[in-house]
């Protein structure tokens, strides 16, 4: 994928000379900055969620904000609502492990999440909606004064994010596929290593930046047109590390049952190397960087990560009452 960040991917297009300049700034920031690259600390791993009965299922509310540049829906930007709704499935395809999908596995540690997520229903007034916003950006004043990205595409279209995950598809220059995938917010807990995956409020607004050419199925040129980029982006909002942690084998990702890596795994060989021991590398799972095609497991730790989140969390553990939920 080169050697810029999955988490990590942007650029706002040419709307005005002016916004060009903030985004290619906040760009080089990210490429300099390591806030969003998982390094982590000789920290105990918390304890799985005890009372979480097996049987449970997570639902969580979605919003997608669709920032275009005044396309007709279902073209350029401005995503059609099949494209939208099918990456959602492939999330809950994911999320599910769901058998005769590519996100199906049936390694001895790969579980399924219990995790389901649903387009809000209602919106923040409780009016019905499909969950759904199209915002064409270049009938918008472009925000000034935002002190991130998060904030700066919050500045057209944000819901409050303790009864929704909010998700922004960016639309950014076609120059940009395969350099800019995505990025989250991480949530607010005391698990290992969490404290830097990037914050959420209130120091900046809360949710998942997409590229757009990026979210959900595509016939782009790229090793990652198949829906995985927001599967990823979500593992972190939910608290889940990158494989490699730290970037060596004492400094992982706090999950017993991910083999220890000191390298980032890209592209879909299973002969890559650790770095670390001859136990083979798990590239197929969602918080590596592996190509699209290859990616089909999270284990049962960093599920357990995601459970504890979801119990435990601001803005994590109120979105399954939200009002996004109610028929």
């Amino acid at each position: 994928m080169s050697d810029i960040s999955y988490v990590c991917k942007i650029k706002k297009g040419d709307t005005k000379v002016k916004v060009n300049n903030r985004i290619n700034y906040y760009l080089i920031f990210l490429v300099l900055t390591p806030i969003f690259f998982l390094s982590c600390q000789d920290d105990k791993i918390v304890d799985p969620v005890e009372d979480n009965p097996e049987s449970k299922i997570y639902k969580l509310p979605v919003v997608i904000h669709i920032l275009h540049k005044g396309e007709p829906i279902g073209e350029g930007f401005n995503l059609s609502k099949e494209r939208i709704e099918r990456q959602v499935e492939i999330l809950n395809e994911d999320y599910r492990k769901r058998e005769g999908t590519r996100g199906y596995n049936k390694h001895p540690d790969g579980g399924d999440s219990k995790i389901e997520f649903v387009l809000a229903k209602k919106n923040p007034v409780g009016d019905v909606t499909d969950g759904i916003v199209r915002v064409n950006i270049d009938s918008v004043d472009n925000p000034t004064n935002t002190g991130s990205l998060f904030d700066y595409y919050a500045y057209y279209s944000y819901w409050n994010p303790e009864n929704y995950i909010n998700i922004w598809t960016m639309p950014l220059d076609e120059s940009m596929i395969n350099i800019v995938l995505g990025m989250a917010t991480g949530p607010e807990t005391e698990l290992p290593g969490a404290d830097l995956l990037a914050k959420g409020e209130p120091y900046q607004a809360e949710g998942i930046l997409i590229n757009t050419y990026h979210f959900g199925e595509s016939e782009i040129n790229s090793n990652y047109n198949l829906g995985r980029t927001l599967t990823h982006e979500m593992g972190h909002y939910l608290g889940v590390l990158h494989l490699w942690g730290g970037g060596d084998c004492e400094n992982n990702d706090f999950c017993d049952d991910t083999p220890p890596i000191s390298e980032k795994i890209t592209g879909c060989s299973p002969d890559v190397s650790s770095g670390c021991d001859e136990e083979p590398v798990m590239f197929n799972n969602y918080m590596t960087w592996s190509n699209d095609i290859c990616m089909n497991i999270f284990t049962n730790d960093q599920i357990s990560r995601m459970h504890y989140v979801l119990e435990n969390s601001a803005r994590r553990k109120t979105l399954q009452n939200s009002i996004g939920l109610s028929d």
